[in-house]
């Protein structure tokens, strides 16, 4: 029998579903159970009296502000750990492989873990927070990267899409796992919450030792027999296959415009758009968090509670049942992202956060003296859920991962990675204090975000990407003369250049340089009839 590999015998598309059911998966319901599993817990009677500092239940006044502010910082460091643990991955990641760089960051996420299940002290819990988030920073800086380096680029919208519905099953399964312990004597309720990432981590931490690492980091580091093996074993070919020198040779060539790049480049409009490109990718994680989702995200059970007037039993009820709701409309998100495209996804979701924000700043305020606006207040926060999910949750992500070219794909994911991190920590951190302050009115901010900032610059600025190779939207970004100007080239482009074949297709019995090889003259070919169709449409 002949031998089929050592990750668990598993090739082709058995290897990639693997990648995600073992790694992919167990962390975006990490990052969607980490971003949740604090709000739930704040309001607990155990937990206000372990820390009083915190406690914005039980008091009133300039000491609710002083508390809030505290409370805020405290909930909002996870972020800031996150984001630091993003950025070295710049430089460890490259150094340790993709692999051993989601393991390191599974293993400082268990050692923060432990620190602030077994937290009795202030100090302590602001240190378990950082660690924390240091460790999934690291994690989730790695694991998308890895991801695509191994996977195929077939249906790549609704492939990354995907990942939001697991973060909707964490943020779901946070709120169930806080309302099964909220009847829990003692500290328990709110210490085994924040233990349970613990079995996620480890899960993560022992696959890794069964799966490839990157092909494309292999060949940067030379071991090009290892990547060959690896990416035949991937892509179910053998390993003198065409396809397989191609893609090896397309490796190698993208690795040496890599070395040319200067991340200067990023700042500038010339060539390529650079500029223009690295602030879509980063508007992309920007606006994810500045339609509101820290808000929802982090203080749902509180919302329920203290604002909308509910029992804390029920308000942690309807807080897992948002979440859960969640997940319900991922699934429409997978079947629309690559039918409809992004821009109508985010255009939509960006128009009805907002006006679920302005009906919100109506309700919210009476909602403790009048039944009607309790239950509208309700209904918001689960049509929040739904325009989140089909028009930020999975679509920003992807977003930002198609319009940064190849050679400066990892420093502009590390840009779009530090912005998502630091307006996380920026909204997480205002939200305690907005609440104190303006009460409803906090809400307001999020409703001209969302209608006033993200819906124009999505329409005047971000192209269409679906259906697009990725050659395709390097051209029509390289031959723009402006940044509205891409958006007109991306609506004239017709979709069926997408295909490899078709632009091998198009570029036939076209004259080569007589000095390349057979493998720099198909790669040559593709680039010229991807460029010649674009600039003929456009």
């Amino acid at each position: 029998m002949a031998d089929k590999g050592p990750y668990l015998g598993l090739r082709g598309k058995r290897l990639t579903t693997a990648l995600i059911v073992m790694v992919v998966c167990p962390a975006y319901i990490l990052i969607g159970y980490n971003n949740a599993a604090a709000g739930g817990l704040l309001t607990l009677p155990s937990f206000v009296e372990t820390f009083p500092r915190i406690d914005t239940v039980n008091t009133t006044g300039q000491q609710q502000a002083d508390n809030a502010r505290i409370q805020g910082t405290v909930v909002a460091l996870y972020t800031v750990g996150c984001m630091f643990g993003s950025l070295l991955c710049l430089k460890v990641g490259d150094k340790l492989g993709r692999l051993r760089t989601i393991m390191l960051g599974s293993v400082v996420e268990i050692i923060g873990a432990i620190i602030m299940c077994t937290s009795f002290s202030l100090g302590q819990l602001i240190v378990s927070r950082v660690v924390l988030g240091f460790g999934f920073g690291a994690i989730s800086a790695t694991v998308p990267v890895w991801q695509s380096e191994c996977s195929p680029a077939e249906h790549r919208g609704a492939l990354v899409v995907l990942e939001g519905m697991f973060a909707s099953c964490g943020l779901a399964l946070s709120q169930w796992v806080e309302l099964g312990f909220f009847f829990a004597p003692g500290s328990v309720s709110w210490r085994f919450p924040w233990a349970f990432p613990i079995v996620l981590a480890i899960w993560i931490l022992t696959a890794c030792m069964f799966l490839p690492d990157s092909p494309r980091w292999l060949v940067k580091k030379g071991r090009i027999a290892e990547a060959t093996t690896i990416l035949a074993i991937l892509e179910d070919l053998p390993e003198d296959s065409a396809e397989i020198q191609t893609s090896i040779h397309e490796m190698q060539k993208s690795l040496a415009e890599i070395d040319k790049g200067n991340l200067l480049g990023l700042f500038r409009n010339s060539g390529d758009r650079l500029l223009n490109r690295t602030f879509l990718a980063c508007f992309s994680t920007f606006s994810q968090q500045m339609n509101g989702a820290g808000v929802i995200g982090f203080y749902t059970t509180t919302i329920f509670e203290q604002y909308v007037g509910l029992s804390p039993l029920t308000s942690r009820i309807l807080s897992g049942s948002v979440y859960t709701w969640q997940i319900a409309c991922s699934f429409l998100t997978i079947y629309t992202v690559d039918s409809f495209g992004r821009r109508p996804l985010m255009l939509l979701g960006a128009a009805g956060m907002g006006a679920v924000f302005i009906i919100l700043t109506g309700t919210v305020g009476h909602a403790g003296d009048s039944r009607a606006c309790s239950i509208v207040s309700a209904l918001c926060v689960f049509l929040y859920g739904f325009f989140f999910t089909v028009g930020a949750l999975g679509v920003n992500y992807l977003y930002g991962t198609e319009v940064a070219p190849l050679a400066y794909r990892v420093p502009i994911y590390s840009l779009t990675s530090t912005t998502l991190w630091s307006i996380n920590f920026l909204v997480v951190e205002i939200t305690p204090i907005g609440f104190t302050s303006l009460n409803n009115r906090f809400f307001i901010i999020f409703a001209v975000t969302n209608l006033c900032l993200i819906l124009p610059v999505v329409y005047f600025f971000f192209p269409e990407t679906r259906k697009h190779s990725l050659e395709a939207i390097d051209a029509i970004f390289k031959g723009a003369d402006s940044p509205f100007d891409v958006v007109r080239r991306a609506k004239n482009l017709p979709s069926d250049v997408v295909r490899r074949e078709d632009a091998i297709h198009i570029a036939e019995g076209g004259k080569s340089d007589e000095a390349s090889t057979p493998l720099e003259e198909e790669s040559s070919r593709n680039e010229k009839a991807v460029y010649q169709m674009v600039e003929k449409v456009a």
